[in-house]
């Protein structure tokens, strides 16, 4: 690793910004003698692939076919799904959990010592394999570990990426546009670093942070999407946000999710009566896609002027509930809910970004050497509607098919250009770090008000309105005054908040995730919504950069 300007310039043949499964299954299948940095905005473990709770869809058993994955998919993604990305993420199943098993994930197992399947929401047919109710938990500590083992990874921890670097921006317009690296925030010593590197790839994950309830970490504020866009990346289908049915309802635990695959072992939902009320909405009852079991749930709850619904699988016996469950189980009963004997108070979270920075099928972006993994992405797997348990599987194909590419095109005489190191001769401290936090808590408001489960014009209006406001004085006070994270963190969310709305007005129709009482009946169209930036033609300066 070479280093200079006072140890804050770092070149590397691979950047990879997020620890997270897609970050992480793309560093481990890159040759062993390529240099590779990683970039962890907190802790390596703190990304949302830890918390996944459910698990990886993948065709294993001989009743279950490729097709049908493929159907189950489309079906859910209400048809928006783009084919090929489809095929290609359910084709990669089985390899997929070959490369799991092999780095060491010990699934759980069935009777016969085979990997037990579990079924989920959408899925006609039992194809999730699992680690008990923590898969995330199981997949993040063991690929962290394999990392560690690498001596080829540089890991660096707590470290923020700013902005994408590219030739472009640097002033070179009579080359073709590539990335050549970013600027990055090491939060502990307050400095910033120039990392470069021939090949970048943003896996940081989604922009559920935008919303005020969500069941997403920290990390989750849309950075790989902003920094991708701002450097002249297309980005596509924002408007497509996934809530969660089942987060738990509890002032100590705000952002606990409850599992997917509980209602796919039987559990029911139940207004404060009793009544098992998705049954009058849909015929898959509690099986029923995300959306559907959402937008009941919000609808029931503003409805009855109730805070939340319930969930219920008390009716299973105890064994099987603490052997199927053991985290939620152990967790709850900290909480004083024994999910033996207590229906589970749930309401609905933002939990996943469908849409993303718009990538082919090795994850290249608009920009050469710049890729995006993950829920970073949009590859046209989940259409408008994510499928449960496709999301991990889609890092893993994709991380895979990346490495690939990246061998293809590697050159080991790649010349660098001159970059500049971040100037921050023009700007000052922070007089009040107050502001960064009255904006993020107007932000995330906003987007729960006027762009949640079920949106109008008026609504999606009033929030650009908002939105376009925060963003002039997010705008001037990332101008005037030194980078922190939370102002990155801020200036990232604004941005992809305008984009999750610019496209939900977009779109005059309700398809998936993406209802509106304006417009309550499909379209006829089949349609991606595509926001291409002012920088996709002239590339904008990069700020506090000489």
């Amino acid at each position: 690793m070479d280093m200079s300007d006072s140890n804050t310039t770092h070149h590397f043949d691979v950047i990879i910004v997020g620890s997270g499964g897609a970050g992480l299954s793309l560093a481990l299948s890159l040759p062993s003698h390529y240099n590779i940095a990683v970039l962890a905005k907190s802790s390596l473990t703190e990304a949302s692939t830890f918390y996944a709770q459910g698990g990886v869809a993948a065709v294993l058993d001989e009743t279950d076919s490729i097709q049908q994955h493929i159907d189950d998919t489309m079906i859910a993604g209400a048809h928006l799904c783009e084919l090929d990305a489809v095929k290609q993420t359910v084709e990669g199943g089985r390899s997929s959990v070959d490369f799991l098993l092999n780095h060491g994930v010990e699934f759980t197992l069935d009777e016969e010592d085979q990997l037990h399947l579990t079924r989920e929401g959408g899925h006609s047919q039992r194809r999730i394999i699992h680690a008990a109710d923590a898969t995330g938990k199981a997949i993040s500590t063991t690929l962290v570990q394999r990392a560690k083992e690498q001596k080829n990874l540089t890991i660096f921890e707590n470290y923020i990426a700013i902005d994408v670097i590219t030739l472009h921006k640097l002033g070179r317009k009579d080359q073709s546009n590539r990335a050549i690296g970013l600027y990055v925030l090491d939060e502990k010593t307050e400095k910033v670093h120039t990392f470069l590197a021939p090949f970048t790839a943003l896996a940081c994950g989604g922009a559920m942070k935008a919303y005020l309830y969500t069941s997403n970490p920290d990390i989750a504020t849309g950075d790989g999407i902003a920094m991708a866009y701002r450097a002249g990346c297309r980005v596509a289908n924002m408007e497509f946000n996934q809530f969660h049915p089942t987060c738990l309802y509890h002032p100590q635990a705000r952002s606990f999710l409850i599992t997917e695959a509980m209602r796919g072992e039987g559990a029911y939902l139940r207004l404060p009566d009793g009544e098992r009320f998705m049954l009058r909405f849909d015929e898959r009852a509690e099986l029923a896609p995300r959306d559907i079991v959402a937008r009941t749930i919000d609808h029931e709850i503003k409805r009855l002027g109730i805070r939340h619904v319930w969930l219920d699988i008390t009716h299973k016996p105890a064994e099987f509930i603490q052997e199927h469950f053991p985290t939620l189980y152990t967790r709850l009963l900290e909480l004083g809910i024994d999910i033996t004997k207590d229906m589970i108070p749930v309401v609905p979270a933002a939990h996943y970004t469908c849409g993303g920075v718009v990538v082919d099928e090795h994850s290249q972006t608009d920009i050469e050497g710049l890729y995006a993994i993950g829920e970073t992405s949009y590859t046209g797997l989940h259409g408008a509607n994510r499928m449960a348990s496709n999301s991990l599987l889609e890092c893993f194909v994709y991380g895979m098919s990346a490495a690939q590419d990246i061998q293809n095109k590697f050159d080991s005489n790649f010349k660098w250009p001159d970059v500049p190191t971040w100037d921050e001769s023009q700007v000052t401290d922070a007089d009040e770090d107050v502001v960064i936090l009255q904006n993020w808590d107007e932000l995330r408001s906003t987007m729960w008000n006027y762009v949640g489960i079920v949106r109008t014009t008026k609504r999606l209006e009033r929030a650009l309105h908002r939105i376009e406001m925060l963003k002039r004085e997010i705008t001037e006070y990332y101008q005037d005054y030194r980078v922190s994270k939370n102002l990155i963190e801020l200036r990232n969310l604004v941005l992809v908040s305008e984009m999750i709305v610019r496209c939900a007005m977009q779109r005059k129709e309700s398809r998936g995730l993406h209802y509106t009482l304006d417009y309550p009946e499909l379209g006829t169209e089949l349609r991606k919504t595509v926001l291409t930036p002012p920088s996709f033609e002239v590339e904008q300066p990069l700020v506090n950069v000489v």
